[in-house]
Parts: C-alpha cells; structure tokens; sequence
C-alpha cells in the first residue's frame, strides 16, 4: 500500500508518518515536505516542495497511491487572512485535484477543523476557509474523509503557537470534563484518521465523537 503524506513535519502529520513507517501494511510512502525532515527509512521518499499549488514536476509521486493524507495548515492569527486561505483552500485543493488525477480511487484524509462551515457564510475565517475546502475537494469526486477535531490535547511537549493554546493545554483536565465532543489527544487524532485511511468510514465527515470511534 502507497501513500502520500503533506505536512508531516507538524504534530499530526509527523505522527502520522511514525504509524505508516511502523505499519506492515504500508510498503511506500511519499512524503511532501517544505524543507528536509530528520527520519530516514527504507520505504520512505522524502520529496522537497517549493510551491504547494504547482505539482508539475512531481506528478509521478502521485500514481498508484491508496491514501493521501493532507495535514498542511496554519493557526489562526500567525498569517495574513489571505495567506491563511490560500494554505487552507488552496493547497488543499491542488493537492487532492492531483490525487484524483493520477490516483482516482485513493481515499483522502483531510485534517480540517471542528466548526467547520460548508455554507462559507462565516464571519470567523477558520471556520469559513476549512469550509471551504471541504466543498472544493468534494466537488472533485475523490473518496474525502474530512476530520474535524476539536481542542487537540498535545501529548509530546511543545512550544504553543498562542496563548489560547497555552491556557488551553492547562486547562485539558477540565475540557475533557465536557465530553467526547469537546477534545480528543493528537495520538488519537493521528490513529483515527491512519486508520480511516487505511479502511475507510461510513462518513465522510467526522466530527470530534466521530473521531473517537476511530481509534481502534
């Protein structure tokens, strides 16, 4: 089994990674990478990409895959709004129009966000733009499985990208008080969607519950 990875040098992408590398299963993966990640292996291509809407010269990496896994994104206030629609929409888009292409009966997971909005009428641009790329890659007709998780509970320690992020991870015993819908741990969110990945889901859209029903 082929897949092909983007965003495998952040939290759930790079998690990702790990469980297709360790998995008997997969026997070949690609991995679409801005700059040169630090894990080596036998089954593993590490690709160096420039430009994120232009595969021309990568076409190839894209034939036969089974899965793809898109897990590129930005958080909400690091970028201009619109630098923030083109690495959520418009990436997204490039990327799954190329799977289609070369490998029409691959299943494509994509990491989108809880709140996502498919009517684009949202006045909150994560919500709008994760939307959005929903409703693009759907239009395509490839087999989507959009994942929207809600508070992601960092197992590894990190540095946090804001403080909602930092008083969130504080706050994590408390979240996980409000139920399956409120947080799920990035170990979780990477497990579920490998494994949607692999074999697939009676949904296309999976909320944070969802999720969580995914992971064994």
């Amino acid at each position: 089994m082929k897949v092909i990875v983007t965003g495998s040098t952040g939290m759930i992408g790079g998690l990702i990674l790990d469980l297709c590398l360790d998995a008997e299963q997969v026997t070949e993966i690609v991995s679409l990478v801005r700059k040169e990640g630090i894990r080596t292996h036998p089954k593993l291509t590490e690709v160096i990409i420039s430009d994120f809407e232009d595969y021309t010269n990568y076409e190839a990496y894209f034939t036969n895959v089974h899965v793809g896994f898109f897990c590129i994104g930005v958080y909400t206030g690091q970028v201009a709004t619109t630098k923030f629609k083109t690495i959520t929409v418009d990436y997204a888009v490039v990327f799954a129009r190329e799977l289609q292409k070369h490998s029409p009966d691959a299943n494509l997971c994509l990491l989108s966000g809880a709140g996502a909005d498919r009517t684009e009428k949202s006045r909150t641009a994560f919500a709008r733009f994760k939307g959005m790329a929903e409703n693009r890659i759907s239009d395509l007709g490839i087999r989507l499985y959009a994942f929207r998780p809600a508070y992601i509970y960092p197992v590894e320690k990190r540095k946090e990208p804001n403080l909602m992020y930092r008083v969130s991870r504080r706050l994590y015993p408390i979240i996980k008080l409000f139920g399956e819908n409120a947080s799920i741990t990035s170990i979780q969110l990477a497990k579920a969607m490998f494994r949607v990945g692999l074999y697939g889901a009676d949904s296309g859209i999976l909320e944070n519950k969802e999720i969580l029903n995914h992971i064994e």
